[in-house]
């Protein structure tokens, strides 16, 4: 007499439960499926058993992500001369398997516990990830699916490439398994994995004056974060005889390798936040995860790179963010070199932090000749550069504003953005083609 076990499940006709059924046994250990048997074991068979098969192999290829066709044989069977469908389910190799309108969470995934089908436990659903993935948090399957990418996709137009299907799956966003992977939820809208800013006056927390907090894609991140510890990058200006001499408190370059280390090196698999505070006399950016196993602070400091997040590295050298891999701390440092002062890089066994210090905190505690620069005032200059050059010509592209202002790309890219979002430029078509037009009055 047949019974029903943690590999073994009669059912009596069709149901829908039967997806759940089949995701079970290769989330766990495989099993069969009879259809046209009694729960008690009695055989009643199945009068139209080709309709039949044909429900039950279309459900499980549209309903029950991955593709677990390969792992799945369909036979129709004689038992006491009644036919009957065996379904025979290996375990799958890239589980979890989940029913595609629920996702990889609980009411999306099932076990075999007994005789009984119940959805998988987080932890149970996490442990199997780590199982069909490796050590490799990018290249694990996202918990979560309904992923969008519209500021990523913004981003990737603007530096002249592409983020459709087939360049999702060639980055590394979308695994062999069709299912998007935690890279594709680092770039994603839906990314929680965020960076906290504060600025805090004096030299300690004990007087908090603004913060910030950055959620959704890392380049969103970058780009916020960027901004904002530019507004608070003050410059500082002196005159020595009849010459005028100008100097921000922090090295640009210094800040931004700084705040691209924090985003490449840090440790996703861990959910704190990115931290990054600003005092009077430095900036402080601490992210979680500590150095790679066989990696020591000399080796960091003589250049030595080992990526924690490899294909997250080569989506920022593609945008051209960094330009080669291990330079960042060589650059901060060659950025401090005409100063007394150095970055202070410190490490523990789960997080890293860089200090930047202000080059110009001493001279705001003694000198009395110095002048104050309003934050924007860079800024503003180079907006009214940008409208000036409209006189003369009917619109810009980017190449001209790099050339003109003897800027950057990415600097060109957030400036003209800037731009156009307060109204003071009109902008059509796209990549690094697009055309940007003065705003005409009125």
């Amino acid at each position: 007499m047949l019974l029903e076990n943690n590999i073994l499940e009669l059912k009596r006709e069709y149901t829908d439960d039967i997806k759940k059924t089949v995701t079970a046994f290769a989330n766990s250990d495989g099993g069969k499926l009879l259809i046209g048997i009694t729960d008690d074991g009695s055989v009643i068979g199945l009068d139209r058993v080709d309709d039949t098969l044909l429900r039950v192999s279309n459900v499980i290829r549209e309903a029950i992500r991955p593709d677990l066709t390969m792992f799945i044989s369909f036979k129709v069977i004689l038992m006491q001369e009644k036919e009957v469908i065996q379904v025979e389910v290996q375990r799958g190799t890239a589980r979890p398997y989940y029913l595609a309108g629920k996702g990889i969470r609980p009411e999306g995934v099932y076990v075999r516990q007994g005789a009984s089908t119940v959805p998988a436990s987080e932890t149970a659903i996490l442990q199997m990830i780590r199982e069909t993935s490796g050590d490799s948090y990018e290249e694990a399957r996202s918990l979560h699916q309904e992923l969008t990418f519209d500021y990523t996709k913004q981003f990737f137009s603007e530096n002249n490439l592409e983020l459709e299907e087939q360049h999702k799956t060639t980055l590394g966003l979308l695994g062999r398994d069709g299912a998007y992977t935690n890279l594709g939820l680092l770039l994603s809208d839906q990314c929680k994995h965020g960076i906290k800013l504060a600025v805090f006056e004096g030299t300690t927390k004990a007087i908090f004056k603004d913060r910030l907090e950055c959620k959704g894609s890392l380049l969103k991140q970058l780009e916020e974060s960027y901004l904002y510890i530019d507004r608070h990058n003050r410059t500082r200006a002196e005159f020595k005889g009849l010459v005028r001499e100008e100097s921000r408190d922090y090295p640009v370059t210094a800040i931004r390798e700084a705040l691209l280390n924090a985003l490449v090196h840090r440790d996703y698999s861990f959910s704190a936040d990115t931290l990054i505070a600003l005092y009077d006399d430095r900036i402080e950016f601490v992210s979680v995860g500590g150095l790679m196993h066989g990696i020591s602070y000399a080796d960091v400091m003589l250049g030595v790179s080992v990526l924690r997040n490899a294909k997250l590295a080569n989506i920022f050298y593609r945008l051209r963010l960094i330009e080669a891999y291990g330079t960042g701390i060589q650059k901060m440092l060659s950025s401090y070199k005409d100063f007394l002062k150095l970055p202070n890089i410190e490490t523990s066994d789960n997080a890293f932090r860089i200090t930047l210090p202000n080059t110009n905190f001493n001279e705001y505690k003694s000198e009395t000749n110095q002048i104050f620069v309003k934050e924007d005032t860079e800024t503003s200059l180079r907006e009214e550069k940008v409208l000036r050059l409209l006189e003369t010509k009917s619109y810009l592209i980017r190449k001209d504003i790099e050339n003109a202002l003897d800027i950057s790309q990415s600097t060109a890219i957030l400036l003209l953005r800037k731009m156009v979002n307060q109204g003071l430029l009109l902008s059509s078509g796209a990549g690094k083609k697009i055309k940007y037009f003065k705003k005409a009055n009125g």
